[in-house]
Protein backbone atom coordinates (compact mmCIF):
# COMPACT_ATOMS: atom_id res chain seq x y z
CA UNK A 1 0.00 0.00 0.00
CA UNK A 2 1.33 3.56 0.79
CA UNK A 3 4.03 4.53 3.42
CA UNK A 4 3.70 7.29 6.68
CA UNK A 5 6.01 8.88 8.63
CA UNK A 6 4.95 10.26 12.01
CA UNK A 7 6.91 12.54 14.05
CA UNK A 8 6.04 13.95 16.93
CA UNK A 9 7.72 16.17 19.66
CA UNK A 10 8.00 14.71 22.95
CA UNK A 11 9.42 17.75 24.56
CA UNK A 12 9.27 21.23 24.26
CA UNK A 13 12.11 22.81 23.81
CA UNK A 14 13.40 24.90 20.56
CA UNK A 15 15.67 22.24 19.22
CA UNK A 16 12.79 19.47 19.04
CA UNK A 17 10.41 22.11 17.49
CA UNK A 18 13.36 23.36 15.32
CA UNK A 19 13.90 19.86 14.56
CA UNK A 20 10.26 19.02 13.61
CA UNK A 21 9.90 21.73 11.32
CA UNK A 22 13.02 20.78 9.00
CA UNK A 23 11.94 17.12 8.40
CA UNK A 24 8.29 17.78 7.55
CA UNK A 25 9.92 20.13 4.98
CA UNK A 26 11.97 17.43 4.09
CA UNK A 27 8.34 15.39 3.93
CA UNK A 28 7.40 17.94 1.41
CA UNK A 29 10.22 17.67 -0.99
CA UNK A 30 9.78 14.06 -0.82
CA UNK A 31 6.38 14.07 -2.38
CA UNK A 32 4.62 13.15 0.74
CA UNK A 33 1.55 15.04 1.47
CA UNK A 34 1.82 16.50 5.29
CA UNK A 35 -0.79 16.98 7.90
CA UNK A 36 -1.02 18.07 11.63
CA UNK A 37 -2.54 15.70 14.05
CA UNK A 38 -2.60 17.88 16.51
CA UNK A 39 -0.13 20.59 18.04
CA UNK A 40 2.73 18.27 18.76
CA UNK A 41 2.52 15.99 15.67
CA UNK A 42 2.11 15.69 12.01
CA UNK A 43 1.74 12.89 9.83
CA UNK A 44 3.10 12.41 6.20
CA UNK A 45 2.12 10.16 3.66
CA UNK A 46 2.57 8.77 0.54
CA UNK A 47 3.45 6.25 -2.30
CA UNK A 48 0.35 4.27 -4.57
CA UNK A 49 -2.09 4.23 -2.19
CA UNK A 50 -1.59 7.04 1.07
CA UNK A 51 -3.01 5.10 4.17
CA UNK A 52 -5.93 7.19 5.43
CA UNK A 53 -6.67 7.86 9.37
CA UNK A 54 -9.74 7.38 11.29
CA UNK A 55 -10.91 8.10 14.57
CA UNK A 56 -11.96 5.53 17.14
CA UNK A 57 -12.73 6.02 20.65
CA UNK A 58 -9.15 7.78 21.17
CA UNK A 59 -7.23 5.57 18.70
CA UNK A 60 -5.71 7.18 15.14
CA UNK A 61 -5.75 4.84 13.31
CA UNK A 62 -4.02 4.82 10.37
CA UNK A 63 -4.35 3.35 7.24
CA UNK A 64 -7.49 1.00 5.76
CA UNK A 65 -9.69 0.10 8.26
CA UNK A 66 -13.27 -2.22 7.92
CA UNK A 67 -15.64 -3.07 10.60
CA UNK A 68 -16.05 -7.04 10.82
CA UNK A 69 -19.50 -8.08 9.76
CA UNK A 70 -19.92 -11.10 12.47
CA UNK A 71 -17.43 -10.60 15.18
CA UNK A 72 -16.62 -12.44 18.10
CA UNK A 73 -16.12 -10.24 20.78
CA UNK A 74 -13.50 -11.86 23.74
CA UNK A 75 -15.13 -11.76 27.12
CA UNK A 76 -14.65 -8.72 29.66
CA UNK A 77 -11.17 -8.87 31.46
CA UNK A 78 -11.90 -7.26 34.31
CA UNK A 79 -9.20 -4.97 35.25
CA UNK A 80 -6.80 -5.69 32.32
CA UNK A 81 -5.99 -1.93 30.93
CA UNK A 82 -6.60 -2.66 27.08
CA UNK A 83 -9.68 -4.48 26.95
CA UNK A 84 -10.93 -2.18 24.93
CA UNK A 85 -8.11 -2.78 22.31
CA UNK A 86 -8.56 -6.59 22.99
CA UNK A 87 -12.21 -5.89 21.54
CA UNK A 88 -11.34 -3.37 18.81
CA UNK A 89 -9.17 -5.82 17.53
CA UNK A 90 -11.97 -8.48 17.32
CA UNK A 91 -14.09 -6.11 15.90
CA UNK A 92 -12.38 -4.54 13.07
CA UNK A 93 -9.80 -5.46 10.92
CA UNK A 94 -7.29 -3.85 7.61
CA UNK A 95 -3.85 -2.81 7.26
CA UNK A 96 -3.22 -0.10 10.17
CA UNK A 97 -1.24 1.38 12.74
CA UNK A 98 -3.08 3.30 15.75
CA UNK A 99 -1.66 5.98 17.86
CA UNK A 100 -3.02 7.23 20.91
CA UNK A 101 -2.45 10.61 22.79
CA UNK A 102 -2.05 11.53 25.92
CA UNK A 103 -1.57 14.97 28.46
CA UNK A 104 -0.26 17.76 26.33
CA UNK A 105 -1.58 15.92 23.07
CA UNK A 106 1.39 13.53 23.46
CA UNK A 107 2.14 9.96 21.63
CA UNK A 108 1.23 7.40 24.66
CA UNK A 109 0.82 4.31 22.74
CA UNK A 110 1.51 2.62 19.13
CA UNK A 111 -0.07 -0.48 18.15
CA UNK A 112 0.20 -2.69 15.13
CA UNK A 113 -2.67 -4.72 13.55
CA UNK A 114 -2.56 -8.27 13.64
CA UNK A 115 -1.86 -8.78 10.04
CA UNK A 116 1.28 -6.94 9.84
CA UNK A 117 0.11 -4.96 6.21
CA UNK A 118 2.06 -2.00 7.63
CA UNK A 119 4.99 -1.86 9.25
CA UNK A 120 5.85 -0.24 12.43
CA UNK A 121 8.96 1.28 13.09
CA UNK A 122 9.97 3.82 16.22
CA UNK A 123 12.23 5.29 17.69
CA UNK A 124 13.38 8.86 19.86
CA UNK A 125 15.49 11.05 18.09
CA UNK A 126 16.56 14.66 20.02
CA UNK A 127 12.88 15.63 21.50
CA UNK A 128 11.58 13.39 18.73
CA UNK A 129 9.16 10.13 18.78
CA UNK A 130 9.50 9.06 15.34
CA UNK A 131 6.99 6.21 13.48
CA UNK A 132 7.25 4.92 9.98
CA UNK A 133 6.84 2.25 7.57
CA UNK A 134 9.53 2.97 5.85
CA UNK A 135 12.94 3.85 5.91
CA UNK A 136 12.90 6.83 3.79
CA UNK A 137 16.61 7.64 2.70
CA UNK A 138 16.45 11.26 3.36
CA UNK A 139 15.26 11.13 6.52
CA UNK A 140 18.07 8.53 8.14
CA UNK A 141 20.59 10.37 5.67
CA UNK A 142 19.41 13.93 7.52
CA UNK A 143 19.44 12.01 11.45
CA UNK A 144 22.15 9.58 10.97
CA UNK A 145 20.74 7.84 14.16
CA UNK A 146 23.13 6.35 16.79
CA UNK A 147 21.87 2.51 15.34
CA UNK A 148 24.35 -0.72 14.79
CA UNK A 149 23.58 -3.71 12.94
CA UNK A 150 23.41 -6.48 15.53
CA UNK A 151 25.60 -9.37 14.31
CA UNK A 152 24.25 -12.37 16.43
CA UNK A 153 20.47 -11.60 15.06
CA UNK A 154 22.05 -11.20 11.48
CA UNK A 155 23.95 -14.81 11.60
CA UNK A 156 20.82 -16.41 13.45
CA UNK A 157 17.97 -14.18 10.65
CA UNK A 158 19.89 -15.76 8.12
CA UNK A 159 19.35 -19.06 9.20
CA UNK A 160 15.83 -18.69 10.28
CA UNK A 161 13.20 -19.63 8.09
CA UNK A 162 10.81 -17.64 9.68
CA UNK A 163 12.66 -13.99 9.75
CA UNK A 164 10.59 -11.41 8.36
CA UNK A 165 8.25 -10.20 11.07
CA UNK A 166 10.69 -10.55 14.28
CA UNK A 167 13.24 -8.04 15.80
CA UNK A 168 15.15 -6.07 13.63
CA UNK A 169 18.43 -6.34 12.94
CA UNK A 170 19.37 -2.80 14.19
CA UNK A 171 20.19 -2.20 17.82
CA UNK A 172 18.18 1.28 18.19
CA UNK A 173 14.90 1.40 16.63
CA UNK A 174 11.85 -1.08 17.95
CA UNK A 175 9.53 -2.86 15.56
CA UNK A 176 6.31 -3.28 16.93
CA UNK A 177 5.11 -7.70 16.73
CA UNK A 178 1.31 -7.13 14.61
CA UNK A 179 -1.15 -7.61 17.17
CA UNK A 180 0.91 -6.10 19.63
CA UNK A 181 0.47 -2.56 21.65
CA UNK A 182 3.82 -0.55 22.51
CA UNK A 183 3.31 2.39 25.37
CA UNK A 184 5.70 4.67 25.35
CA UNK A 185 8.25 5.45 26.03
CA UNK A 186 9.80 2.74 24.24
CA UNK A 187 11.63 1.65 26.65
CA UNK A 188 8.45 -0.18 28.26
CA UNK A 189 7.71 -3.64 26.90
CA UNK A 190 4.79 -4.17 24.53
CA UNK A 191 2.02 -5.74 25.42
CA UNK A 192 0.40 -8.69 23.28
CA UNK A 193 -3.23 -8.39 22.72
CA UNK A 194 -3.46 -10.74 19.64
CA UNK A 195 -2.18 -14.10 19.57
CA UNK A 196 -2.51 -16.68 16.80
CA UNK A 197 -2.53 -19.63 19.45
CA UNK A 198 -5.65 -17.65 21.35
CA UNK A 199 -7.75 -18.34 17.71
CA UNK A 200 -6.49 -21.76 17.04
CA UNK A 201 -7.35 -23.19 20.40
CA UNK A 202 -11.02 -23.06 19.01
CA UNK A 203 -10.10 -26.07 16.54
CA UNK A 204 -9.57 -28.30 19.87
CA UNK A 205 -13.58 -28.12 20.26
CA UNK A 206 -16.24 -29.53 18.39
CA UNK A 207 -15.79 -29.36 14.99
CA UNK A 208 -18.43 -28.17 12.45
CA UNK A 209 -19.27 -30.02 9.23
CA UNK A 210 -17.37 -29.77 6.51
CA UNK A 211 -20.66 -27.68 4.63
CA UNK A 212 -20.81 -25.40 7.66
CA UNK A 213 -17.01 -25.00 7.43
CA UNK A 214 -17.09 -24.76 3.66
CA UNK A 215 -19.98 -21.96 3.79
CA UNK A 216 -17.92 -20.06 6.65
CA UNK A 217 -14.85 -20.07 4.72
CA UNK A 218 -16.21 -18.93 1.38
CA UNK A 219 -18.28 -16.26 2.83
CA UNK A 220 -14.96 -14.89 4.88
CA UNK A 221 -12.96 -15.21 1.67
CA UNK A 222 -15.59 -13.17 -0.52
CA UNK A 223 -16.54 -10.82 2.20
CA UNK A 224 -12.32 -9.80 2.73
CA UNK A 225 -12.15 -9.86 -1.14
CA UNK A 226 -14.77 -7.42 -1.53
CA UNK A 227 -13.76 -5.29 1.30
CA UNK A 228 -9.83 -4.79 -0.35
CA UNK A 229 -10.84 -4.97 -4.14
CA UNK A 230 -13.42 -2.06 -2.98
CA UNK A 231 -10.31 -0.06 -2.04
CA UNK A 232 -8.94 3.20 -4.56
CA UNK A 233 -9.08 1.54 -8.42
CA UNK A 234 -8.63 0.18 -10.86
CA UNK A 235 -7.44 -3.06 -10.12
CA UNK A 236 -5.52 -5.40 -11.54
CA UNK A 237 -5.45 -9.82 -10.49
CA UNK A 238 -3.04 -11.71 -10.26
CA UNK A 239 -4.22 -15.53 -11.51
CA UNK A 240 -0.99 -17.70 -11.39
CA UNK A 241 -3.35 -21.19 -12.70
CA UNK A 242 -2.65 -22.28 -8.68
CA UNK A 243 -5.95 -22.65 -6.51
CA UNK A 244 -5.05 -19.55 -4.24
CA UNK A 245 -5.21 -16.63 -6.65
CA UNK A 246 -7.50 -18.92 -8.33
CA UNK A 247 -9.91 -18.57 -5.47
CA UNK A 248 -9.41 -15.17 -5.35
CA UNK A 249 -10.29 -14.27 -8.70
CA UNK A 250 -13.56 -15.86 -8.34
CA UNK A 251 -14.51 -13.76 -5.81
CA UNK A 252 -13.58 -10.56 -7.49
CA UNK A 253 -15.72 -12.04 -10.82
CA UNK A 254 -18.17 -12.80 -8.67
CA UNK A 255 -18.53 -9.42 -7.06
CA UNK A 256 -17.71 -7.03 -10.22
CA UNK A 257 -15.00 -8.32 -13.01
CA UNK A 258 -15.77 -4.67 -14.56
CA UNK A 259 -13.65 -3.30 -12.22
CA UNK A 260 -10.55 -5.44 -13.07
CA UNK A 261 -8.06 -3.50 -15.48
CA UNK A 262 -5.85 -6.22 -16.17
CA UNK A 263 -6.04 -10.73 -15.73
CA UNK A 264 -2.57 -11.22 -15.24
CA UNK A 265 -0.31 -14.50 -15.14
CA UNK A 266 3.41 -14.74 -15.95
CA UNK A 267 4.70 -18.24 -17.10
CA UNK A 268 7.95 -19.37 -16.99
CA UNK A 269 9.95 -21.61 -19.67
CA UNK A 270 10.18 -24.78 -17.43
CA UNK A 271 6.84 -27.34 -17.55
CA UNK A 272 6.37 -26.92 -14.18
CA UNK A 273 6.50 -23.02 -14.46
CA UNK A 274 4.19 -22.95 -17.48
CA UNK A 275 0.72 -22.80 -15.81
CA UNK A 276 -1.10 -21.35 -19.12
CA UNK A 277 -3.52 -24.78 -19.71
CA UNK A 278 -5.19 -23.98 -16.45
CA UNK A 279 -4.89 -20.06 -16.12
CA UNK A 280 -6.99 -20.87 -19.70
CA UNK A 281 -9.75 -23.03 -18.02
CA UNK A 282 -10.45 -20.62 -15.28
CA UNK A 283 -10.94 -17.73 -17.72
CA UNK A 284 -13.48 -19.27 -19.17
CA UNK A 285 -15.01 -20.61 -16.31
CA UNK A 286 -15.50 -16.92 -14.86
CA UNK A 287 -15.52 -15.50 -18.63
CA UNK A 288 -12.65 -13.12 -19.17
CA UNK A 289 -9.91 -12.99 -20.54
CA UNK A 290 -5.91 -13.48 -18.73
CA UNK A 291 -3.23 -11.62 -20.42
CA UNK A 292 -0.16 -14.57 -20.18
CA UNK A 293 3.04 -13.07 -20.56
CA UNK A 294 6.01 -14.77 -19.80
CA UNK A 295 7.90 -14.60 -16.71
CA UNK A 296 10.52 -11.70 -16.81
CA UNK A 297 14.19 -12.96 -15.75
CA UNK A 298 17.50 -11.33 -15.75
CA UNK A 299 21.00 -12.15 -14.33
CA UNK A 300 21.38 -10.70 -10.99
CA UNK A 301 23.88 -7.46 -10.50
CA UNK A 302 25.00 -5.36 -7.75
CA UNK A 303 22.33 -2.69 -8.84
CA UNK A 304 19.80 -4.81 -8.34
CA UNK A 305 21.15 -6.03 -5.20
CA UNK A 306 21.43 -2.77 -3.42
CA UNK A 307 17.42 -1.32 -5.29
CA UNK A 308 16.26 -3.91 -2.66
CA UNK A 309 18.24 -3.19 0.26
CA UNK A 310 17.16 0.08 1.13
CA UNK A 311 14.64 -0.90 3.95
CA UNK A 312 14.22 -1.93 7.81
CA UNK A 313 14.68 -5.07 7.29
CA UNK A 314 16.62 -7.34 3.59
CA UNK A 315 14.57 -6.83 0.94
CA UNK A 316 13.53 -10.57 0.78
CA UNK A 317 9.69 -9.94 -0.74
CA UNK A 318 11.95 -8.07 -3.78
CA UNK A 319 14.11 -11.05 -4.65
CA UNK A 320 12.15 -11.08 -8.32
CA UNK A 321 12.87 -7.64 -9.10
CA UNK A 322 13.12 -8.34 -12.75
CA UNK A 323 9.47 -10.14 -12.94
CA UNK A 324 8.40 -6.44 -10.38
CA UNK A 325 9.27 -4.40 -12.80
CA UNK A 326 7.61 -5.90 -15.64
CA UNK A 327 4.88 -6.03 -13.99
CA UNK A 328 4.90 -2.47 -12.95
CA UNK A 329 5.37 -1.28 -16.03
CA UNK A 330 2.56 -3.70 -17.51
CA UNK A 331 0.10 -2.81 -14.75
CA UNK A 332 0.87 1.20 -14.95
CA UNK A 333 0.22 0.85 -18.68
CA UNK A 334 -3.12 -0.79 -17.99
CA UNK A 335 -4.05 1.96 -15.32
CA UNK A 336 -4.16 -0.33 -12.82
CA UNK A 337 -3.08 1.43 -9.09
CA UNK A 338 -3.98 -1.81 -6.84
CA UNK A 339 -3.35 -5.63 -7.75
CA UNK A 340 -5.41 -8.47 -6.06
CA UNK A 341 -2.94 -11.68 -5.35
CA UNK A 342 -3.64 -15.37 -3.41
CA UNK A 343 -0.55 -14.91 -1.71
CA UNK A 344 -0.36 -16.64 1.75
CA UNK A 345 -3.01 -19.40 0.45
CA UNK A 346 -0.54 -22.25 1.26
CA UNK A 347 0.21 -21.57 4.95
CA UNK A 348 -3.25 -20.34 5.92
CA UNK A 349 -5.66 -22.74 3.71
CA UNK A 350 -2.93 -25.72 4.87
CA UNK A 351 -0.92 -27.16 2.10
CA UNK A 352 -0.13 -29.53 4.41
CA UNK A 353 -2.09 -32.32 4.07
CA UNK A 354 0.89 -35.13 5.11
CA UNK A 355 0.72 -37.58 8.34
CA UNK A 356 0.71 -34.53 10.12
CA UNK A 357 -2.63 -33.73 10.06
CA UNK A 358 -3.58 -37.14 10.66
CA UNK A 359 -1.22 -37.00 14.08
CA UNK A 360 -3.18 -33.91 14.81
CA UNK A 361 -6.38 -35.79 14.86
CA UNK A 362 -4.71 -38.91 16.54
CA UNK A 363 -4.12 -36.35 19.29
CA UNK A 364 -8.06 -35.98 20.13
CA UNK A 365 -9.22 -39.07 19.01
CA UNK A 366 -6.76 -42.13 18.95
CA UNK A 367 -8.90 -44.90 17.55
CA UNK A 368 -12.14 -43.13 16.46
CA UNK A 369 -10.45 -41.33 13.97
CA UNK A 370 -10.04 -44.02 11.70
CA UNK A 371 -14.00 -44.09 11.09
CA UNK A 372 -13.12 -41.01 8.59
CA UNK A 373 -12.61 -41.38 5.14
CA UNK A 374 -10.58 -38.71 5.19
CA UNK A 375 -7.82 -40.78 6.95
CA UNK A 376 -7.75 -43.39 4.39
CA UNK A 377 -7.78 -40.43 1.61
CA UNK A 378 -4.84 -39.22 3.70
CA UNK A 379 -2.85 -42.56 3.63
CA UNK A 380 -3.78 -42.84 0.25
CA UNK A 381 -2.64 -39.20 -0.65
CA UNK A 382 0.89 -39.92 0.62
CA UNK A 383 1.33 -43.67 -0.34
CA UNK A 384 1.39 -45.13 2.81
CA UNK A 385 -0.52 -47.34 5.24
CA UNK A 386 -2.99 -46.69 8.03
CA UNK A 387 -0.47 -48.80 10.45
CA UNK A 388 1.99 -46.33 9.04
CA UNK A 389 -0.04 -42.99 9.83
CA UNK A 390 -0.94 -44.71 13.63
CA UNK A 391 2.58 -45.75 14.20
CA UNK A 392 4.18 -42.37 13.10
CA UNK A 393 1.20 -40.46 15.34
CA UNK A 394 2.08 -43.24 18.20
CA UNK A 395 6.05 -41.92 18.00
CA UNK A 396 5.30 -38.42 17.57
CA UNK A 397 3.02 -38.23 20.64
CA UNK A 398 3.22 -34.77 22.69
CA UNK A 399 6.56 -33.93 21.55
CA UNK A 400 7.68 -30.49 21.34
CA UNK A 401 7.86 -29.06 18.35
CA UNK A 402 10.91 -27.56 16.61
CA UNK A 403 11.72 -24.92 13.85
CA UNK A 404 13.89 -26.22 11.22
CA UNK A 405 17.06 -24.27 10.70
CA UNK A 406 18.22 -23.32 7.45
CA UNK A 407 21.60 -25.34 6.55
CA UNK A 408 24.26 -24.50 3.78
CA UNK A 409 28.05 -25.13 4.10
CA UNK A 410 28.77 -21.63 3.59
CA UNK A 411 26.73 -21.21 6.76
CA UNK A 412 29.44 -21.78 9.57
CA UNK A 413 27.51 -23.37 12.68
CA UNK A 414 26.01 -21.41 15.48
CA UNK A 415 25.32 -22.56 19.26
CA UNK A 416 21.81 -23.56 19.34
CA UNK A 417 19.34 -21.09 20.53
CA UNK A 418 16.22 -21.36 22.44
CA UNK A 419 14.38 -18.06 21.53
CA UNK A 420 11.32 -17.88 19.72
CA UNK A 421 8.82 -15.97 18.22
CA UNK A 422 6.32 -14.48 20.02
CA UNK A 423 3.84 -16.21 18.36
CA UNK A 424 4.98 -19.66 18.94
CA UNK A 425 5.56 -19.57 22.15
CA UNK A 426 2.39 -21.67 22.61
CA UNK A 427 2.36 -24.11 20.00
CA UNK A 428 3.05 -26.85 21.58
CA UNK A 429 -0.82 -27.10 22.47
CA UNK A 430 -1.02 -28.18 19.15
CA UNK A 431 -0.19 -31.38 16.73
CA UNK A 432 2.13 -30.77 14.11
CA UNK A 433 -0.61 -29.76 11.31
CA UNK A 434 -1.64 -26.70 13.35
CA UNK A 435 1.68 -25.69 15.17
CA UNK A 436 3.33 -25.15 11.65
CA UNK A 437 0.31 -23.46 9.94
CA UNK A 438 0.85 -20.54 12.78
CA UNK A 439 4.40 -20.74 11.88
CA UNK A 440 3.90 -20.51 8.72
CA UNK A 441 1.56 -17.46 9.61
CA UNK A 442 4.43 -15.48 11.36
CA UNK A 443 6.07 -15.93 8.16
CA UNK A 444 3.41 -15.10 5.46
CA UNK A 445 3.58 -11.47 7.39
CA UNK A 446 6.49 -10.69 4.96
CA UNK A 447 4.33 -10.82 1.47
CA UNK A 448 3.33 -7.53 2.60
CA UNK A 449 7.01 -6.23 3.03
CA UNK A 450 7.91 -3.32 0.08
CA UNK A 451 9.09 -4.33 -3.73
CA UNK A 452 9.56 -2.65 -6.78
CA UNK A 453 5.95 -3.48 -7.51
CA UNK A 454 4.46 -2.57 -4.06
CA UNK A 455 6.26 0.82 -5.24
CA UNK A 456 4.18 1.68 -7.85
CA UNK A 457 1.02 -0.30 -7.24
CA UNK A 458 -0.86 -1.22 -4.19
CA UNK A 459 -0.34 -4.79 -3.52
CA UNK A 460 -3.24 -6.52 -1.70
CA UNK A 461 -3.38 -10.24 -0.35
CA UNK A 462 -6.69 -11.31 1.05
CA UNK A 463 -5.85 -14.64 2.17
CA UNK A 464 -3.10 -12.55 4.07
CA UNK A 465 -6.08 -11.05 6.11
CA UNK A 466 -7.23 -10.67 9.53
CA UNK A 467 -10.81 -12.40 9.15
CA UNK A 468 -9.42 -15.06 6.62
CA UNK A 469 -6.26 -15.89 9.39
CA UNK A 470 -8.67 -16.17 11.91
CA UNK A 471 -11.54 -18.13 10.27
CA UNK A 472 -8.53 -21.22 8.89
CA UNK A 473 -7.13 -21.36 12.39
CA UNK A 474 -9.83 -22.02 13.99
CA UNK A 475 -10.49 -25.16 12.00
CA UNK A 476 -8.51 -28.31 12.86
CA UNK A 477 -5.98 -29.58 10.55
CA UNK A 478 -8.38 -32.45 9.89
CA UNK A 479 -11.10 -30.22 8.10
CA UNK A 480 -8.47 -27.95 6.32
CA UNK A 481 -7.48 -31.25 4.58
CA UNK A 482 -10.90 -32.18 4.08
CA UNK A 483 -10.78 -35.42 1.55
CA UNK A 484 -6.35 -36.35 2.44
CA UNK A 485 -6.13 -33.37 0.14
CA UNK A 486 -4.08 -29.99 0.43
CA UNK A 487 -6.34 -27.19 1.03
CA UNK A 488 -8.72 -29.80 0.99
CA UNK A 489 -11.31 -28.05 2.49
CA UNK A 490 -10.72 -24.82 0.61
CA UNK A 491 -11.26 -27.00 -3.06
CA UNK A 492 -14.98 -28.15 -1.33
CA UNK A 493 -15.86 -24.44 -0.84
CA UNK A 494 -14.85 -22.94 -4.07
CA UNK A 495 -15.78 -26.19 -6.27
CA UNK A 496 -18.68 -24.85 -7.89
CA UNK A 497 -16.71 -21.38 -9.22
CA UNK A 498 -13.57 -23.18 -10.23
CA UNK A 499 -12.55 -25.36 -13.04
CA UNK A 500 -12.38 -29.15 -12.21
CA UNK A 501 -8.71 -29.02 -13.95
CA UNK A 502 -7.87 -26.43 -10.88
CA UNK A 503 -10.36 -28.27 -8.52
CA UNK A 504 -8.32 -31.74 -8.68
CA UNK A 505 -5.36 -30.19 -9.84
CA UNK A 506 -2.28 -32.58 -7.85
CA UNK A 507 0.64 -30.59 -9.01
CA UNK A 508 2.11 -26.99 -8.25
CA UNK A 509 3.74 -24.77 -10.26
CA UNK A 510 7.62 -24.28 -9.27
CA UNK A 511 10.06 -21.33 -10.52
CA UNK A 512 13.04 -23.87 -9.22
CA UNK A 513 14.77 -24.43 -11.88
CA UNK A 514 14.18 -20.58 -13.17
CA UNK A 515 15.49 -19.12 -9.90
CA UNK A 516 18.31 -21.94 -10.43
CA UNK A 517 19.25 -20.88 -13.83
CA UNK A 518 19.29 -16.90 -12.96
CA UNK A 519 22.18 -17.75 -10.19
CA UNK A 520 24.10 -20.20 -12.30
CA UNK A 521 24.46 -16.93 -14.79
CA UNK A 522 25.07 -14.94 -11.92
CA UNK A 523 28.11 -16.03 -10.63
CA UNK A 524 30.48 -13.50 -11.94
CA UNK A 525 28.97 -11.33 -9.58
CA UNK A 526 27.35 -13.17 -6.77
CA UNK A 527 31.12 -14.68 -6.15
CA UNK A 528 32.63 -11.58 -5.72
CA UNK A 529 29.61 -10.31 -3.70
CA UNK A 530 30.03 -12.31 -1.53
CA UNK A 531 33.04 -14.08 -0.94
CA UNK A 532 34.69 -10.89 -0.63
CA UNK A 533 32.01 -9.58 1.26
CA UNK A 534 30.76 -8.09 4.46
CA UNK A 535 29.22 -11.32 5.80
CA UNK A 536 32.08 -12.70 5.38
CA UNK A 537 34.25 -10.17 6.74
CA UNK A 538 32.08 -10.65 10.07
CA UNK A 539 32.01 -14.36 10.42
CA UNK A 540 28.31 -14.61 9.31
CA UNK A 541 29.30 -17.19 6.18
CA UNK A 542 32.44 -18.90 5.40
CA UNK A 543 34.04 -17.20 2.52
CA UNK A 544 36.43 -20.78 1.67
CA UNK A 545 33.21 -22.72 1.77
CA UNK A 546 31.26 -20.11 -0.45
CA UNK A 547 34.06 -20.40 -2.82
CA UNK A 548 33.79 -23.97 -2.98
CA UNK A 549 29.89 -23.68 -3.25
CA UNK A 550 29.59 -21.18 -5.97
CA UNK A 551 30.82 -22.94 -8.84
CA UNK A 552 28.45 -24.32 -11.54
CA UNK A 553 29.15 -27.76 -10.84
CA UNK A 554 28.49 -27.44 -6.98
CA UNK A 555 25.59 -25.82 -7.46
CA UNK A 556 24.32 -28.59 -10.57
CA UNK A 557 25.17 -31.38 -7.98
CA UNK A 558 23.57 -29.37 -4.46
CA UNK A 559 21.35 -26.98 -4.94
CA UNK A 560 20.41 -25.27 -2.23
CA UNK A 561 19.54 -22.21 -4.32
CA UNK A 562 17.85 -19.83 -1.88
CA UNK A 563 20.47 -19.65 0.72
CA UNK A 564 22.26 -18.09 -1.96
CA UNK A 565 20.36 -15.72 -3.23
CA UNK A 566 19.13 -14.66 0.70
CA UNK A 567 22.68 -14.50 1.25
CA UNK A 568 23.42 -11.88 -1.17
CA UNK A 569 20.11 -10.11 -0.25
CA UNK A 570 21.68 -9.64 3.32
CA UNK A 571 24.76 -8.75 1.97
CA UNK A 572 23.46 -6.02 0.26
CA UNK A 573 21.42 -4.68 3.27
CA UNK A 574 25.05 -4.69 5.34
CA UNK A 575 26.48 -2.98 3.04
CA UNK A 576 23.78 -0.16 2.94
CA UNK A 577 22.94 0.20 6.52
CA UNK A 578 26.64 0.02 7.27
CA UNK A 579 26.66 2.82 4.86
CA UNK A 580 24.38 4.79 6.70
CA UNK A 581 25.03 4.08 10.79
CA UNK A 582 28.75 2.62 10.39
CA UNK A 583 31.07 0.07 10.15
CA UNK A 584 30.01 -2.81 12.23
CA UNK A 585 32.16 -4.23 14.96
Amino acid sequence: MGDYLLVSRTEDGDTARALASELAGGARRAGLLVSDLNASTWLAVGGPHPPNTLQVSNWTLIGDVFDRRSPQIPATRPGDPWDYERKMMARLWGRFVGVQFGRGQKPVTLLRDPSGALECVAWDHEGLTIVSSVAFDWLIQRLRPAWRINVGRLAQALRDPLPSMGALLLDGPVALTPGTIQPLPLSHPAVEIWNPAVIARQSQDPWPSTEEASRHLRAVIDDTVSSLAGLSGPIAAEISGGLDSSIVASSIARRDPDTVKLWINAYGTTPESDERRYVAALGRKLGVEPACVPHAAAPITTEWLNAIAQDFRPGLNALDRPHDLDWTRRLTAAGAIGLMTGRGGDTILLQRATADAFIDRWRDEKWRSLWSPDVWELAAANEVSIWTLIGQARRRGRKVHTIPQRSHPMLPALPKTCSLHPWLRNWDDFGPAKAFQIAGLADSVSRHEPSALSRAVDVRNPLCAQPVIEACLALPASLLTTGGRERGLARHAFRNRLPAEIIERRSKGDMTRTYGRMIHDSLDVLRPWLIDGRLAALGVIDAAATDRELTRETLLWRGKYSTIILAAAFEAWVRTWEGLVGPTR
